[in-house]
């Protein structure tokens, strides 16, 4: 078996006793592209070995794909067979394209515009995702992000879940003077609930502002933060970034604010860390090598189902 990688969320510091601003700790610059099986053309901006799970937990990878434009296609399939999951959860936010997606759950759908798929894979699911067959037909413009979020270790083994938020499910929150708009898909934002159901504390906004338009967002000093900027530019105080930046942010302050120099369309996340270890191979997000070992074997023993290709 492959090495196995292993971290530990640290402790973050507790609130200031007055609002303090978060600053910006890191801005990474947009990493190269590649493909995720034969339909999705991403850029990888973290995942485990990369060795910021410390800073992102409860989030383990961000996988984002830019728009690109598909041709047609009748004969081919575009995206990804049957794969397993275990220990963690997928959120696939669609912003353009559709795609389809089938678990041995019997769960799936296919997710547009403005839609949001949770899958809880928990105690282990196999699951399939290609682009849904009329938008491989006429062919067009592909625009999502992946996310894998981590579980504790309580839910780790839990039964299987999914969530097909449609996009009138998803509260949208007018920001003042016609500064633009923030969906709530987790979490809260100015009194709106998000649309998914969460075993921890989750943060994750998408933000479309206008020139000048500014977003804030209270939070515990605790949690971690971060924003992609899919589109635009906006500054963080004194810090400034562009299309295709992902800017961390400290953990020593309760409040995030930022401003849009033009249109801008961002993805937020953020939320309470977890506080256990973490073993990762593959598919496999547990909390110990030996939880790994007895992963692969239900896998390959059948214990999480089948699904045709």
């Amino acid at each position: 078996m492959a090495a196995v990688t292993h971290t530990s969320a640290s402790e973050a510091p507790a609130s200031a006793a007055t609002p303090q601003a978060r600053r910006v700790a890191e801005i990474l610059r947009a990493p190269g592209l590649h493909w995720v099986g034969d339909g999705f053309r991403v850029r990888g901006y973290f995942n485990l070995r990369r060795g910021l799970a410390h800073r992102l937990s409860p989030f383990l990878l961000l996988d984002y794909h830019p728009p690109y434009e598909y041709p047609p296609t009748t004969s081919t399939r575009r995206g990804v067979g049957p794969h397993p999951h275990r220990g963690f959860e997928t959120v696939t936010i669609a912003f353009a394209g559709s795609v389809a997606h089938h678990d041995t759950t019997g769960a799936g759908g296919v997710i547009g515009p403005g839609d949001v798929q949770w899958m809880t894979a928990a105690s282990g699911v196999l699951h399939r995702e290609y682009h849904e067959a009329e938008f491989a037909r006429r062919g067009g413009t592909f625009h999502m992000a992946q996310l894998w979020v981590n579980l504790p270790r309580e839910h780790k083994m839990g039964p299987p879940a999914y969530q097909g938020l449609r996009s009138d499910s998803i509260a949208a929150v007018e920001l003042p003077e016609s500064g633009g708009q923030v969906r709530v898909i987790a979490g809260e934002y100015r009194g709106a609930a998000g649309a998914a159901r969460t075993f921890t504390r989750v943060h994750l906004f998408e933000v479309r502002l206008a020139p000048t338009g500014r977003f804030d967002f209270a939070l515990a000093a605790s949690d971690n933060l971060a924003v992609l900027v899919m589109s635009g530019s906006v500054r963080f105080g004194e810090s400034a970034a562009a299309e295709g930046d992902f800017v961390l942010l400290e953990n020593s302050g309760d409040h995030l604010s930022l401003v849009a120099t033009s249109d801008a369309h961002l993805l937020v996340l953020g939320g309470a860390p977890i506080d256990e270890p973490i073993a990762q191979y593959g598919p496999f997000v547990m909390n110990d090598e030996h939880e790994i070992v007895q992963a692969a074997r239900d896998y390959e023993r059948g214990a999480f189902g089948h699904l045709e290709d």
